[in-house]
């Protein structure tokens, strides 16, 4: 009989993990609250000119995924994610420093260099620590730092933006990832052979399990493989258009509502942070289950076919009815995000150890590509059509045939029929 597992690693490793997470979470995501705050009238911001800068993270994302997910995957995601911390809290706060859109362009890009290996050492990091019976659920809690900061974000940002505008709001979200970047290196462990917290005895059961999942693992060669397996191209796939839809719609949820009539930027903080709310509770959910029933397809492609009926509800219902599109929001944001925790299961339980982490890097490389045209197609067509209808049906097909690929990719577990 296997010794059973410690349970101290979920309160030593998951909050550690989950504040990190947020902390880079934040400093992305309030681009949208400062544009429609007042910095694009500032600096003389074309519409154009906000869908690049608003999605020119992405790109700065993209093309550095893979390096850093190989980095981190084998020499250390503790060091890697580190550095990130403090040069993309420095970074944001610079953003509040800007006085054109040059600089603004070069920050933009930058921070998305930064921050571009912390999603895929972060899953490397969780991997090494919890099995694929507690993967699910230990990926979520690390993705939940993304709703749960735009939750507060939304809020906070509203405030910060009243009372110091814009640049006050970009410094003072900056300067704590450059804090915790010490708690970080202080208290987390690489992996269970690292940790003195643990016994002896609880390392190696750790250990033991985790080369056990290995064995049932399809050995491959090396990236060259791995990338043109079917699977993952296919996951590359879904990803890009999954999350075309996911930042086609946090990028410019507050512009969306704060063209409402009589919308001021507190009460678009407050109404904007309620779709989060729901996508905290969808990701707790589709996780606990997830790993329950060792199910991942199951909580994957419905959730995307909802968020796909949604966007199209709110343009056949007709965009000029605040309150019908607000509820179908909500419904379209929760879930969007309550499939994350399975997918990221799934890459590392199809792929062995030595390719999981450049698998992870190519696939949320494709993501980072998709959310860059999500986020600049979505701020181009509200400018060049005058309102939002066309956003929405690009975001309704693109998350539809995320869902068709995830059936597609995604296999049952064995049993299910």
């Amino acid at each position: 009989m296997r010794p059973s597992l410690p349970r101290s690693r979920w309160y030593r490793i998951i909050p550690i993990a989950f504040i990190t997470y947020s902390l880079a979470y934040l400093d992305r995501a309030n681009f949208g609250f400062a544009a429609a705050g007042g910095m694009t009238e500032d600096l003389n911001i074309t519409k154009g000119m906000s869908s690049l800068l608003g999605s020119l993270f992405f790109l700065g994302y993209f093309f550095f995924q893979i390096p850093g997910a190989h980095y981190a995957a084998h020499k250390s995601a503790k060091k890697l994610i580190f550095w990130s911390l403090i040069l993309w809290g420095g970074l944001a706060a610079a953003t509040g420093m800007v006085s054109n859109t040059g600089s603004l362009i070069a920050i933009r890009f930058l921070l998305g260099v930064v921050e571009s290996a912390v999603m895929p050492a972060m899953v490397i990091l969780l991997s090494q620590w919890f099995t694929k019976t507690e993967r699910s659920r230990a990926n979520t809690f690390l993705i939940l730092g993304n709703p749960v900061t735009v939750l507060w974000m939304s809020v906070l940002s509203g405030y910060l933006i009243s009372s110091f505008g814009w640049r006050g709001m970009f410094i003072i979200q900056g300067i704590p990832g450059v804090l915790w970047a010490f708690v970080w290196w202080k208290l987390i462990s690489e992996k269970p052979s690292e940790a003195e917290w643990l016994t002896p005895a609880e390392r190696q059961a750790v250990e033991d399990e985790l080369q056990s999942e290995q064995q049932g693992i399809k050995p491959v060669k090396n990236y060259a493989q791995a990338f043109r397996s079917r699977p993952v191209v296919l996951l590359c796939m879904q990803y890009f258009l999954w999350s075309l839809g996911v930042y086609g719609f946090v990028m410019w949820l507050p512009s969306i509502i704060k063209s409402a009539p009589d919308m001021d930027i507190v009460t678009t903080g407050w109404l904007s942070s309620v779709p989060y709310l729901l996508a905290i509770a969808g990701m707790l959910g589709a996780s606990y289950f997830s790993d329950k029933w060792l199910n991942r397809r199951a909580f994957i492609w419905p959730f995307l076919l909802i968020a796909s009926l949604a966007f199209l509800g709110i343009y056949l219902g007709g965009a000029d009815r605040f309150w019908f599109s607000f509820v179908l929001l909500v419904i379209a944001g929760g879930a969007l995000y309550a499939p994350y925790g399975p997918f990221f299961a799934v890459i590392t339980e199809i792929l062995p150890r030595n390719v999981a982490g450049g698998a992870i890097g190519l696939i949320n490389s494709m993501g980072a590509l998709g959310s860059f045209v999500g986020a600049y197609l979505v701020g181009y067509l509200n400018g060049v059509t005058g309102n939002f209808d066309a956003s929405y049906i690009l975001m309704s097909v693109a998350v539809f045939l995320a869902a068709l690929l995830t059936l597609v990719v995604v296999k049952k577990p064995e049993g299910i029929s």
